[in-house]
């Protein structure tokens, strides 16, 4: 019996006709591919060209801007403070930015922030002392990021114009209040509509409104909070849960504050004043001038209290940084932590502000975003208040301002270091209302502390100058001024700073008022 073979099995599957089932199945099935392939197509065109506009316009970060007030540089843990403690802020530190040589180009409230929201000096933006507006014709970062489609906010003290607590150009949403505000139970006025004191202590108030304003954004676009900061400006009184803290911490003058031989002789005349360490202390002393070695106990409580205003600004710094990881937003939030101005705490018979000593004027600076970059790194190089708004804008990729003496530092931040300022210079003008510092031309290097003080009519200065080599002094204890071996490095500092104010002069010469004398009267109660 013959068997058919493989190929005749082939040959004779069944067969089907054109009317067949099968077959319209077939034509159907082609049809619907046909049909299908250009909406593929078109689907893919359109994904390659959405990938193409967005390589061509990054995403623009949220940011949020935390200012604190008079918080000198080492006043953090990752700054080496032996005794405060901030987790929150070190965190910030370790997953991005930490800059070691920041500095404000005023140390004064009002002229400082007026630098961080322009990137001018105070001779420029006209804000020179803590009871002068921003300029209302003046542009700033804000502004400029709101024009770029940022929704904005500020939330805190504001401090420029000290009356003032209506809504300021440049914010969609704006609470702020008169004057210094307290620590607590202070009365804010929300966006110019209600004015009402809202009960609890500072710092978490104005956190809770900060978390309440982004917590409300639920669009595509990017946003701005600046969140103004009372603490730890004076009079400094710490939350409860933190008023005791540092009891067992002892607390001494600073050594320098009885090494005044070689210092110009207006030290000395500040020691009693409301600017000195034998004063009121901002009323942490009921009677004063007091020099007794038992009067320290007073310094002890305040610079402890000054302190315990700051762990709640730890606080206040990890409730923002959980809100916005568990909104999914941290990582596309560009997070700057940082002060207006530094303090002095005893260091040279000191306390306040204005003069141009390390604790003066250099402050500290956080930064986090992963988008700027993913590897922590340390920054040695000298910034300052008047880099900020240009490099905001840089990093949110909106369009510069027209004028600025600052820098972005972005470049910094990722690496490059190459050709970046190597001397920085600082101002301050006399003030009649607080009559305890002479006017002040400095200039710093990444070694050098050249200081004058200009009596301001253009005659020859009446006050020694300083020099201090923080290379090996970095306390500022010895004063070379007058050292013969230094007078070629006295002469080449001077010539520098007078470098830098002409060039960001516009021109104009390097007005001041005139230096009236260090007085001893307190200033007005209203504006301490």
């Amino acid at each position: 019996m013959m068997h058919p073979s493989r190929a005749t099995t082939i040959d004779a599957s069944p067969t089907h006709s054109p009317d067949s089932p099968f077959q319209r199945k077939l034509i159907v099935t082609l049809l619907r591919i046909l049909v299908a392939v250009p909406v593929i197509a078109l689907t893919l065109l359109t994904a390659v060209r959405s990938d193409a506009k967005d390589a061509a316009e990054p995403k623009r970060p949220n940011v949020l801007f935390i200012l604190t007030d008079d918080q000198r540089y080492d006043a953090l843990s990752c700054m080496g403070h032996p005794h405060l403690k901030t987790p929150n802020i070190d965190r910030l530190a370790d997953e991005g930015l930490l800059f070691k040589n920041h500095f404000c180009t005023t140390s004064l409230c009002s002229p400082s922030r007026a630098s961080i929201l322009s990137g001018l000096y105070a001779h420029t933006h006209g804000v020179t002392n803590n009871f002068t507006e921003y300029p209302s014709d003046m542009t700033s970062f804000p502004l400029r990021l709101q024009d770029t489609g940022y929704e904005t906010a500020y939330v805190g003290k504001w401090h420029m114009g000290e009356g003032n607590d209506m809504p300021r150009p440049g914010f969609d949403h704006f609470v702020t209040h008169k004057g210094q505000g307290s620590y607590f139970d202070t009365e804010f006025n929300f966006n110019g509509n209600d004015r009402r004191v809202v009960k609890g202590y500072y710092t978490t108030v104005v956190t809770d409104m900060a978390l309440d304003w982004i917590g409300d954004r639920d669009s595509d676009k990017p946003w701005l909070m600046m969140v103004g900061h009372k603490a730890p400006h004076s009079f400094y009184f710490p939350e409860e849960k933190y008023q005791k803290t540092f009891d067992d911490v002892d607390v001494q003058y600073p050594k320098s504050a009885f090494n005044l031989s070689d210092k110009p002789a207006w030290f000395q005349k500040r020691l009693d004043t409301w600017h000195g360490i034998y004063g009121p202390l901002f009323d942490w002393r009921k009677q004063f001038p007091d020099k007794s070695p038992e009067a320290v106990k007073d310094f002890a409580r305040m610079v402890r209290a000054y302190w315990g205003t700051l762990l709640s600004v730890d606080d206040s710094v990890g409730r923002l940084y959980q809100f916005l990881e568990e909104r999914g937003e941290l990582d596309n939030t560009l997070v700057i932590f940082t002060s207006d101005n530094g303090l002095l705490e005893g260091e040279h018979g000191m306390v306040d502000k204005r003069t141009g000593h390390e604790p003066s004027i250099r402050i500290p600076l956080v930064v986090r975003y992963p988008g700027l970059t993913k590897q922590p790194r340390v920054i040695p190089q000298l910034t300052a208040t008047i880099d900020f708004a240009p490099t905001i804008l840089d990093i949110c990729h909106a369009e510069p301002l027209e004028k600025v003496h600052g820098a972005s530092w972005k470049r910094l931040a990722q690496g490059d270091t190459s050709d970046w300022r190597t001397s920085l210079y600082y101002e301050y003008n006399y003030e009649s209302q607080f009559p305890y510092t002479p006017n002040v031309r400095a200039l710093r290097t990444d070694r050098w502390k050249y200081i004058r003080y200009p009596h301001g009519d253009g005659s020859p200065d009446r006050h020694m100058a300083e020099l201090y080599d923080l290379s090996v002094d970095p306390e500022e204890d010895t004063n070379l001024i007058n050292v013969a071996e230094y007078a070629g490095t006295v002469k080449r500092l001077r010539a520098e700073l007078d470098r830098l104010i002409a060039a960001s002069g516009d021109g104009e010469p390097d007005s001041m008022p005139i230096d009236e004398g260090i007085q001893s009267g307190l200033p007005e109660e209203s504006i301490r």
